[in-house]
């Protein structure tokens, strides 16, 4: 009788075993990708321009430095440094199985630029290495110009993280690569800034 008691309590764990497992493998590439960018969460990185028209010189000869500076749930905030100007801040939100991209974009004042808040969603569950985000109505009915816009974001644990921008039939690309092996101190705060507890 002991020895089917054991026998039936060994092989109820060997199932709750094997459906931990499951579920860990049934995550999906969002949730693997949003997973591995938060474990980089208060984190400070360089980067460096990996792709840019020949006549950019916003990115520049500058220093360019990202920075996990907020995350919750389902918001992470990673405000971007270009030299002094600390006008930029990435907002990634998690929602109804999509992942939003927003650009907020500030002036010293913390006042709101006048092209702001534009992006758009993941149409697909993407890559837990990449998700893209095409460019939704919001953005173009602000900037007429970004309606073929396509971002998307790299992330390879323990190696890089990537943003790109190109802008579909035509030569613009950006792209700006940021070396997760080696943290740098923090920046200072973005412009406009204010800690969500």
């Amino acid at each position: 009788m002991k020895i089917r008691l054991f026998a039936g309590a060994l092989f109820v764990m060997l199932l709750a075993g094997a459906a931990g497992k499951a579920s860990a493998q049934a995550m999906s590439p969002q949730d693997v990708f949003w997973d591995e960018l938060s474990k980089h969460c208060g984190k400070a990185y360089a980067g460096s321009v990996a792709a840019a028209p020949a006549d950019d010189t916003t990115f520049k000869d500058k220093a360019l430095v990202m920075h996990v500076r907020s995350c919750e749930k389902d918001r992470i905030r990673i405000p971007f440094t270009v030299g002094a100007d600390r006008s930029r801040t990435w907002i990634l939100t998690r929602k109804k199985g999509r992942i939003e991209l927003r650009h907020d974009h500030r002036h010293e004042d913390g006042k709101p630029d006048a092209v702001t808040m534009y992006g758009g969603w993941t149409t697909s569950v993407g890559m837990p290495t990449r998700q893209m985000f095409p460019a939704d109505e919001q953005t173009v009915k602000a900037v007429p110009a970004a309606a073929t816009n396509v971002w998307w974001i790299d992330l390879t644990p323990g190696e890089f993280f990537s943003y790109n921008l190109r802008r579909m039939g035509s030569e613009r690309y950006f792209s700006i690569k940021f070396d997760l092996k080696s943290p740098v101190p923090e920046p200072a705060a973005p412009w406009g800034w204010r800690d969500k507890k």
